[in-house]
């Protein structure tokens, strides 16, 4: 039968046509959009050249995607969107290390690298030593956990940014936690850096007056059997953009001082020159869900 498409029907007549949905939770998903989506409609009631304004920039955003850059990943850190679901998936996580964003500029190739390597294969940074341990919720060591490093360099940029300037995996590193779940690497103090804004989401920055930058930071991935997989950062206490992150990700419980050492024997042990900053953090896991 045919229906009337009307302002008191539209919501309706859509969320009925999917209800051959086979699976509950796609159903779910796509019903409920539809009503937010629709109330969003009526409430700005926007005009068909602004709609197509909202369509070109979305499909701006797809044309600036790249192997080594995703505008739409982008788009939803500066609109808070990648924090919250984190914050969402988080929950009930009590005693585990508190995750973050994934950010634009992951890759799934790091080089694999010994306890101990430098990431920084360029040189140009202030040195730092990184260390710290892997457990679960309950204390115990997680042995053989693996830990995915990405930063960027201390002008700001990742390898992927300046490819002919910085060599390719520069800034990365995957490493594999002792029998004691402990890790350590050295690299460089990574610098404050602001996101891509050449792109439309740059352009949406600059339209609502907001900076593009991030505070100091570097990524994990950390994974160990039976336990959930954990995305986070450690941010470098004291770096600028702590208080306004452009992407919303920082936690006070991931913010870590990276204290300056100026002692010849702990260099030489490490192998690094001095003075040289030294962060220790820990990383722990929840149990995976059964």
């Amino acid at each position: 039968m045919a229906t009337d498409f009307t302002e008191d029907t539209a919501t309706e007549a859509v969320t009925d046509s999917f209800a051959n949905t086979s699976d509950p939770r796609l159903h779910t998903i796509l019903t409920s959009l539809t009503r937010h989506l629709h109330d969003f409609v009526r409430e700005t009631e926007p005009t068909p050249q602004e709609w197509e304004a909202a369509i070109g920039f979305l499909t701006e955003i797809g044309h600036h995607c790249t192997d080594t850059r995703q505008e739409f990943i982008l788009l939803s850190d500066v609109l808070g969107i990648s924090m919250l679901v984190e914050t969402i998936n988080g929950r009930g996580a009590e005693g585990a290390t508190e995750p973050t964003v994934l950010g634009p500029f992951h890759l799934t190739g790091s080089p694999r690298r010994a306890l101990g390597d430098t990431i920084d294969l360029v040189g140009t940074g202030e040195p730092c030593v990184v260390r710290g341990r892997v457990s679960g919720t309950d204390g115990s060591p997680l042995p053989g956990a693996v830990l995915d490093i990405w930063q960027a360099n201390d002008q700001g940029f990742y390898d992927v940014q300046q490819p002919g300037v910085q060599p390719e995996g520069n800034g990365r590193g995957l490493f594999t936690a002792d029998a004691e779940g402990h890790f350590w690497f050295r690299t460089c103090v990574p610098s404050p850096y602001p996101i891509p804004t050449d792109g439309p989401v740059g352009a949406l920055l600059r339209a609502t007056g907001r900076h593009p930058y991030r505070p100091a930071h570097i990524h994990v991935i950390v994974e160990a059997a039976g336990h959930a997989t954990l995305t986070t950062h450690v941010f470098v206490a004291g770096s600028p953009y702590v208080e306004s992150d452009a992407v919303f990700a920082v936690k006070r419980s991931l913010v870590h001082d990276f204290t300056l050492v100026d002692d010849a024997g702990l260099a030489t042990r490490y192998g690094v020159s001095t003075p040289f900053r030294l962060a220790d953090f820990d990383l722990v896991l929840s149990r995976a869900a059964s």
